[in-house]
């Protein structure tokens, strides 16, 4: 089942999401690598617990994460994840803290398993589910795969784009993604990169392979 992904942009938002919902977490999203393995390991909780998740894209909705942060006097950080219970908090976890052995306990005490009776809002259901998109990335390897783009090109867009992403996505979109060129973080650009994707096998038809997976 898809975990309820709520985007919170403003501060009436974070307000009504935490009204709504007795149970739930505020997750902040950076644009670095540690946002999306960080959500990475949230979302293999999301599909054994019900927790509705806000998320705040932190980059553009400053005044809502800003809020957040005085509302709870937990000082920002990203990515972070906040839950609460009653609308106030009761667990946050920074950065590349955010892992398995950190969040077991918490939901094991806060947050009721899937098929579990959930608390009744007066609104009913948060929101629909937020899907991420891929499309971005499929655009730019169409580009690769008609001659539009030249490997040093499309390889320095790919990876820079995957490194300032602030999408929140599955661990399987992650690893899709990595496979062309690896860890987006550890990239530093210039031409003596260029070697390295041949290393791995013919950059177009790994190019292609990955299209079609998405």
């Amino acid at each position: 089942m898809t975990p309820v992904l709520v985007p919170l942009t403003t501060p009436d938002e974070v307000e009504t999401f935490l009204a709504e919902n007795p149970i739930s977490g505020v997750f902040k999203a950076g644009t670095c690598h540690k946002t999306m393995q960080g959500f990475g390991v949230l979302e293999t909780f999301l599909k054994d617990h019900e927790l509705p998740i806000g998320f705040i894209r932190v980059v553009d909705w400053r005044p809502a994460s800003n809020h957040v942060a005085a509302r709870t006097g937990i000082q920002h950080q990203s990515p972070q994840l906040i839950v609460f219970k009653d609308g106030e908090p009761v667990f946050d976890v920074d950065n590349w803290d955010i892992t398995a052995d950190a969040l077991e306990p918490v939901f094991e005490k806060f947050v009721p398993a899937r098929g579990e009776a959930q608390p009744v809002t007066a609104s009913g259901p948060a929101s629909s589910p937020v899907a991420s998109t891929v499309e971005p990335y499929k655009q730019l390897m169409r580009a690769f795969l008609s001659g539009e783009l030249p490997d040093w090109a499309f390889q320095d867009r790919y990876v820079n784009m995957f490194r300032d992403d602030a999408s929140l996505r599955s661990q399987g979109e992650f690893e899709l993604l990595s496979n062309l060129f690896g860890d987006p973080d550890a990239y530093h650009g210039g031409l003596h990169q260029l070697g390295a994707p041949q290393e791995r096998g013919d950059l177009k038809q790994r190019v292609q392979e990955l299209l079609s997976a998405l």
